[in-house]
């Protein structure tokens, strides 16, 4: 008979605090990487080719904003939500790309609880609304994502 290993989870609803600030990474982000996702998922000029990037109001080679959405998420994940007791998401409220995302950069996710509040109808459950900023190696905010996490509350928790 071979053992299992249940990891319970170390983060739940109640340890995000209003304010509290986690960084994740650093990631380094590498031409090859912004080239082999937009040629899957955003051909455009822009994220393909250095030459036509020039021509374009980018003014060189960046990563699909989608690209980015998909590194922040991969961080996060990474960083925080395996070892949590997410539940998911119900969406994205908003995120806004602000400046090109260039090869041979290493960036950082900043996380920030703007709010938390217990579930109406899921006594089980939390709901943590955060600020996810990417950032480079000179804090210049590229990217921000507005989502607010469904979190599994700590076992025995009363409302």
């Amino acid at each position: 008979m071979t053992e299992v290993s249940v990891l319970m989870p170390k983060l739940y609803w109640e340890d995000f605090q209003l304010g509290a600030v986690a960084v994740y990474g650093p990631r380094l982000v590498t031409r090859e990487e912004i080239v082999a996702f937009a040629a899957e998922f955003d051909p455009q000029p822009m994220h393909l080719d250095e030459a036509a990037a020039s021509a374009t109001m980018l003014g060189g080679l960046a990563a699909s904003g989608w690209h980015i959405c998909c590194l922040l998420m991969r961080m996060l994940t990474d960083g925080f939500v395996l070892n949590s007791s997410s539940m998911g998401a119900p969406g994205v409220e908003e995120v806004r790309w602000l400046k090109p995302l260039r090869p041979g950069t290493r960036i950082r996710v900043r996380s920030t609880v703007l709010e938390t509040r217990a579930s109406k109808s899921r006594p089980d459950m939390g709901l943590v609304k955060m600020l996810h900023e990417m950032l480079d190696e000179a804090d210049t905010v590229l990217a921000t994502l507005t989502s607010t996490a469904m979190m599994g509350r700590k076992p025995g928790a009363r409302p």
